[in-house]
C-alpha cells in the first residue's frame, strides 16, 4: 500500500480525500478542527494524526489542501510543523488554490530537506472532487509530475503538467479569474438588458445560442440566478483571493492587464459587502442593487 497524508479536510479536501480510503492505500489524515477529521474517519480505515508532524511520518506522499498558501508555509515549522515529520525522499503536493511566490518559497525550503514539491491546485468543485474527475494543474519537475500522477490520479481526470513551481497556481488563479470576469460581465449585461425591457430569461436564451455564451450564462446564471437558488459551493472570498493572486501573477510579469486588476477590486468590493460565506455568485447581487433590479 502506498502510504499517503492528507491535511486540511474541507469542502473539496474531505472528498478528495475519501478516494485514498481504497484499499490501495494507507491513509492518514489531519485537519485544524479536530472534530472534523475525526467525523471523517470514522468507519474508514484512515487514521487521524493528532499534528502534521504526526501525519508526515511515515507518508510517501504529503497532500495539503487549505485556503491560501500562508496557511500551508505555516505548517512546516515548529515541534509539531511538517519539517519534523518529513522524511527524504517524501513528497509534498499542494491541491490549496494558493500563490505561485510562496509555493517556490516552499519548495525552496522543502528542497533543503531532500523533499519533493508540487503544486497542484484542482477545478471542478465538490461534485468533481467526489466523482473523482478533477482537472489538476500541476506546478514542478517533469520528474516529479511523472511519480505524482498515480497518486492525483485517484482523485482526477485531467491531469497537467503546466511548467516550473508555481505555474499551476497560476494557471488556477487566472482560470477563476476568467470565471469571475464570466460572471461580472454577464450580470452586468443582463441588468442593462432588464432595464430595457429584456426578461433575463429571454437574454440568456438568445445569448447561449451566441456568440456571448460561457459556462456561466450556460450553466450558472439559469440554475442559480434565475431561480434565485444560489447554492453556496464556492465562496466568494475565496475567489476574491483567487482573482487577486491573477492580478498579482499579472503584476509580477510587468503585463498589461487592466480588466484582471478591475476585477480584483471588484470582487473585493462584493467579497466586503456580502461577507465571509456568501457564494461566488452571489456576487450578482451586488449588481442587481446598483441598477435597481433583480435577474430572476
Amino acid at each position: 500500500m502506498t502510504a499517503i497524508s492528507f491535511l486540511g479536510l474541507g469542502a473539496i479536501g474531505a472528498p478528495m480525500a475519501r478516494h485514498f480510503t481504497a484499499p490501495a492505500f494507507e491513509l492518514t489524515v489531519w485537519n485544524r478542527t479536530r472534530a472534523r477529521a475525526d467525523a471523517f474517519a470514522r468507519g474508514t480505515p484512515a487514521r487521524v494524526a493528532a499534528t502534521p508532524a504526526d501525519a508526515a511520518r511515515g507518508a510517501a506522499f504529503v497532500i495539503t489542501c487549505l485556503p491560501t498558501s500562508r496557511e500551508v508555509e505555516a505548517l512546516l515549522d515548529g515541534p509539531d510543523g511538517l519539517l519534523a515529520g518529513l522524511a527524504r525522499g517524501t513528497t509534498l503536493i499542494d491541491c490549496t488554490s494558493g500563490d505561485p511566490a510562496t509555493s517556490r518559497r516552499i519548495a525552496a525550503r522543502l528542497a533543503e530537506h531532500g523533499v519533493d514539491f508540487m503544486d497542484a491546485p484542482v477545478s471542478g468543485g465538490v461534485s468533481g472532487a467526489e466523482q473523482g474527475t478533477l482537472t489538476v494543474m500541476c506546478g514542478g519537475d517533469a520528474e516529479v509530475f511523472a511519480r505524482i500522477r498515480p497518486v492525483i490520479d485517484a482523485f482526477g481526470e485531467k491531469l497537467v503538467h503546466c511548467g516550473p513551481v508555481g505555474a499551476g497556481h497560476a494557471l488556477k488563479s487566472v482560470n477563476n479569474a476568467l470565471l469571475a470576469v464570466h460572471v461580472w460581465s454577464t450580470a452586468e449585461g443582463l441588468a442593462a438588458l432588464a432595464r430595457a425591457g429584456v426578461s433575463p430569461a429571454v437574454a440568456l436564451e438568445v445569448i447561449n445560442a451566441s456568440s456571448g455564451r460561457s459556462n456561466t450564462s450556460q450553466n450558472l446564471f439559469p440554475e442559480r440566478v434565475l431561480t434565485r437558488a444560489f447554492p453556496r459551493t464556492f465562496r466568494l472570498a475565496l475567489l476574491d483571493k483567487d482573482v487577486g493572486i491573477a492580478a498579482q501573477v499579472a503584476r509580477e510579469g510587468r503585463v498589461p492587464s487592466p480588466l484582471l486588476q478591475l476585477t480584483s477590486e471588484l470582487f473585493g468590493i462584493a467579497h466586503r459587502a456580502l461577507g465571509e460565506e456568501a457564494d461566488h455568485v452571489e456576487a450578482v447581487r451586488l449588481i442587481e442593487q446598483w441598477a435597481g433590479v433583480e435577474l430572476g
